[in-house]
């Protein structure tokens, strides 16, 4: 009697052991998921801001070079470099807190200022042939479309990293999880108003 006592207690422990396991197992699946999806997206924003210094450090270039040619619209000259470096520090906390919505905001916000910033400086590139046709300034043009087109490319896989991660941590019962292991809220995108003209910006007039 006692034996078989024993043997019962003994199946229901395994049993329940088992089962513990298969818990803990399941748990951390999700997490390592999640882990990893935040991850990609942490990396996604890497490549943007990778790009995107490459592109504020020709911008300077590209203001020097028109100094010359645009004495009397220092405004504008002002006005780009002011953006610049509002989309710098944009950059920087976008760079600390990837997928953050408030710092993604501030850069989608400057970034768009800086846009309005260059297309200003076209405007005023057009009434200057020779500067147009400057060589340092074609180049700079080239370099900057160049880096426009590599900033999209690098945001479209940014967006669909954070997307991935947003669908995967929504899911039930991953968001159990999630919300108990500290990935509370979803990631943001970093959407800029009209993305096919910004990503043209550079082109216009240079």
């Amino acid at each position: 009697m006692h034996i078989q006592t024993g043997t019962q207690f003994m199946i229901g422990f395994l049993v329940v052991l088992g089962l513990l396991v298969l818990v803990t197992f399941w748990l951390v699946s999700i997490y390592n998921q999640l882990v990893t999806l935040k991850g990609r997206y942490q990396n996604g924003f890497a490549q943007i801001e990778v790009q995107l210094k490459r592109r504020y450090d020709l911008i300077p270039n590209l203001v020097e070079t028109a100094k010359g040619y645009l004495q009397h619209e220092s405004k504008t000259l002002t006005a780009v470099t002011e953006a610049r470096n509002a989309a710098l520090a944009g950059l920087k906390a976008a760079t600390a807190a990837p997928g953050n919505s408030q710092a993604m905001q501030q850069l989608a916000a400057a970034e768009q200022q800086l846009h309005g910033a260059l297309q200003g400086l076209s405007v005023q590139i057009e009434a200057y042939p020779e500067l147009k046709a400057n060589e340092n300034m074609l180049q700079l043009s080239e370099e900057l479309t160049a880096t426009e087109n590599r900033v999209a490319f690098a945001r479209q896989g940014f967006n669909d990293s954070v997307t991935a991660y947003n669908i995967y941590r929504n899911q039930f019962p991953n968001t159990l999880v999630a919300n108990r292991f500290g990935h509370t809220t979803d990631a943001s995108l970093l959407e800029i108003e009209n993305p096919q003209e910004y990503r043209q910006a550079p082109k216009v007039s240079f």
